[in-house]
């Protein structure tokens, strides 16, 4: 339904943290630039900015130990929406890792592994 109060939660929810894992990927590119004077992210160097792209990815595809956002809004929404958000949201975010996938914290990526 939607107008019920489940449903707005879920998508003010949806809404939120998709845009603190974007905010946190641009920020992570803005100091990868800052760094290596170059916005190509095969470029990375840094540990941090690495590892904070990794963390910002793992969010938007709900990964574990970064899906404390996806039960609520698979409840708040309808089968279509939440067959969407549980498929087609996550290939941005696996062809980006595929593409830093040398540089980054191989540790964060075994642990998310684990915990899934």
């Amino acid at each position: 339904k939607p107008n019920h109060p489940r449903a707005t939660e879920a998508a003010t929810k949806y809404y939120l943290i998709q845009t603190m894992a974007s905010t946190a990927i641009l920020f992570a590119a803005t100091m990868n630039a800052m760094n290596t004077s170059n916005w190509d992210m095969n470029l990375t160097t840094e540990l941090t900015t690495t590892t904070m792209i990794t963390m910002a990815l793992m969010m938007k595809m709900a990964a574990a130990p970064f899906h404390f956002w996806l039960p609520d809004v698979s409840q708040g929404t309808t089968t279509m929406t939440t067959l969407t958000i549980l498929t087609w949201q996550k290939i941005a975010p696996l062809m980006i890792l595929l593409i830093i996938h040398n540089k980054t914290n191989i540790t964060l990526m075994l642990f998310s592994a684990m915990l899934s």
